[in-house]
């Protein structure tokens, strides 16, 4: 493991617009209540440097990422899909391929995630500064747009509707890090976002299993009863015999001591 080997006081975790995080969140509170985690929103233009510039310890980013100083793990590809108004002739369908685009003015905002040879449909007058205007120009007629479906329900008006398309690149985001700076607390997020159990043997120390011995004990322990109250049986069962010869002093002493008593003979 590479980094300090000193926890810091706190973590802060980057993403992009349209990642969640909230389920690993859930579980670093979880598991590391005392270190707070703290979520920094960043464009996907500037979310490198973040991670570089150290402004965040790690961050949920779309590939490709720069490897030479940076580490990646791929988490999951996306959906892309057009957005479109909600009386749009595309929104009878319910899948499209890219070439029914092809006559379709197709806004590409500054910021698009998608690594495009070349974008279908028609090109817009200008591109929009960022995936939010291009919503909005959706919204006013002026065209439509592809992006990640996570997207697509970021910026959901009621007045829009989206449709998947195939044949169109793919966003797939990953879990990004500062190759030099893999501290533990890293290491620890990264085993939470691949699902690794708290007592796995990467990540945080494992629980230190039970010593035999003491399970010996333990065992042991719990046969004591099980003999102790086997013996107050035949304790009771001599108790019963004795205090019959006696002429019995309780319930259960006197009905020992008359199942104890010879028949007379007639």
């Amino acid at each position: 493991m590479t980094g300090s080997e000193v926890s810091p006081s706190s973590f802060r975790l980057a993403y992009v617009p349209g990642v969640t995080p909230t389920k690993w969140v859930r579980t670093w509170h979880e598991r590391l209540p005392d270190v707070p985690l703290t979520l920094v929103a960043v464009s996907p233009a500037e979310a490198f440097d973040v991670l570089r510039g150290g402004g965040a310890d790690a961050g949920f980013v779309r590939l490709p990422v720069d490897r030479d100083d940076l580490s990646a793990i791929p988490l999951y590809t996306e959906t892309t899909v057009v957005v479109i108004p909600k009386d749009h002739l595309v929104a009878a369908v319910e899948e499209i391929s890219v070439s029914d685009l092809a006559d379709q003015i197709v806004l590409h905002p500054l910021d698009d995630t998608l690594d495009w040879e070349r974008p279908p449909g028609l090109p817009a007058f200008e591109r929009p500064a960022t995936t939010a205007d291009a919503v909005e120009l959706v919204a006013a007629g002026v065209g439509v747009l592809v992006v990640p479906q996570s997207l697509a329900r970021l910026h959901h008006r009621k007045d829009l509707t989206y449709r998947p398309v195939s044949g169109t690149p793919e966003s797939r985001v990953a879990l990004s890090w500062p190759q030099e700076r893999t501290t533990d607390l890293v290491e620890e997020f990264i085993g939470i976002v691949r699902g690794r159990t708290v007592n796995s043997t990467r990540g945080r120390p494992p629980t230190p299993p039970q010593p035999k011995a003491k399970r010996a004990d333990k065992a042991g322990a719990q046969r004591k009863p099980a003999g102790g109250k086997a013996t107050g049986r035949n304790s009771r069962g001599g108790a019963g015999g004795s205090v019959g010869a006696k002429g019995g002093k309780n319930a259960k002493g006197a009905k020992g001591a008359k199942s104890s008593k010879p028949r007379r003979r007639p």
